[in-house]
């Protein structure tokens, strides 16, 4: 159970890492920012979660903000992994949990 749980919790983070590093490189490249090979990089790791984003999220949510919402629902899965992780660890033992 626990190797499930950070496996879910490791690839929550990378998700969160690319769409953060996505929306940053995207705010220093401007338009431009279709052209840049690291942009699309990100974007190819973050598009199946803004896809998921998007048939969660109601339709009067606007394109542009659905990679937000993406971001939001990661940070949330994210945060609950980790209490059900210490609940886990607190369950089993500490010492088993390293």
């Amino acid at each position: 159970m626990l190797t499930l749980i950070l496996a879910l919790k490791a690839i929550t983070e990378i998700a969160l890492l690319a769409l953060l590093g996505q929306g940053v490189l995207g705010a220093l490249s401007g338009d431009k920012r279709s052209h840049n090979p690291f942009y699309r990089v990100l974007q190819v790791v973050g598009r199946p979660f803004v896809a998921l984003a998007r048939r969660v999220s109601p339709r009067w949510v606007l394109d542009r903000h659905i990679p937000l919402v993406a971001f939001v629902l990661l940070a949330w899965a994210w945060v609950a992994l980790t209490m059900t992780k210490v609940s886990v660890c607190v369950q089993i033992g500490v010492d088993q949990c390293r």
